[in-house]
């Protein structure tokens, strides 16, 4: 079940859910592009791995997406896999929420999945052969008070997954999300910060508020995510294309 060699690049791949996947992939000797806005935290994060490199990119710029795959190429060649992970959550009741926040939304948590995937197919077709795996969240399978815009950027996600799983299962290419719940990064840390301001109510109380949607009652951990985009990724799971698969305890079934 090795990865050995295999070229994947990873957004948004220096903390939270994203290192967690660079961790797992990297046990299992694959060549990784690590791909994030800011150069120090992906070199921060590769620090140690034996087959790795870092690429500073704004996924929301499809031309920055473009150089950036071209680099990706240069050092490990054509990619085998791509997992998107990078994305944002903003906080706004919608009737208060502006049209720059809305747009922020779309552009990191939806456009570049679209700019990442082209520059992946421009390999992976040639090739009849490749994985595309994109963090989702339970956001792209139910509804969340005041985070519509990052909840109509994950359910357009979902919508690519299976509209690209649909016309790639002819060419050796499987395209999946994983749609974790509430996870215990910086997010969701951003997000206890956020209810503790505005509610007044202490860090545990805050996490638990998150906590009580998962029916075991708990946070998510990066290293399940991670799991699940491991078992994508490899030998036996070629028949797996066009799913949600949700990594949250029982929230969603």
């Amino acid at each position: 079940m090795s990865l050995d060699n295999k070229h994947i690049v990873v957004t948004g791949a220096s903390k939270g859910i994203g290192a967690a996947i660079v961790d797992a992939l990297a046990a299992q000797g694959a060549r990784i592009s690590l791909m994030g806005r800011s150069l120090a935290g992906l070199e921060a994060k590769a620090e140690g791995l034996p087959k790795a490199q870092c690429i500073a990119v704004d996924v929301m710029d499809p031309d920055a997406v473009c150089e950036g795959f071209a680099k990706a190429r240069e050092g490990f060649g054509p990619i085998d896999v791509l997992v998107n992970n990078a994305g944002q959550a903003a906080t706004a009741p919608f009737h208060k929420m502006d049209k720059a926040t809305w747009r922020q939304m779309m552009g990191v948590n939806l456009d570049s999945v679209f700019f990442c995937c082209q520059e992946a197919m421009a390999d992976m077709r040639p090739a009849k052969s490749g994985r595309i795996i994109n963090i989702a969240s339970t956001a792209a399978l139910k509804g969340y008070g005041y985070v519509s815009a990052y909840v109509a950027a994950k359910h357009g996600v979902l919508g690519l997954t299976r509209a690209l799983a649909m016309e790639t299962a002819q060419h050796g290419i499987t395209v999946n999300a994983v749609c974790p719940g509430y996870t215990e990064t910086e997010l969701v840390r951003d997000s206890i910060q956020t209810i503790m301001d505005k509610t007044g109510r202490s860090e545990e109380d805050a996490r638990a508020e998150l906590a009580k949607s998962n029916p075991q009652g708990r946070l998510i951990q990066p290293e399940e995510v991670a799991n699940t985009v491991l078992w994508l990724c490899q030998d036996g799971s070629d028949s797996i294309t066009g799913q949600a698969i949700a990594v949250a305890g029982g929230e969603v079934m």
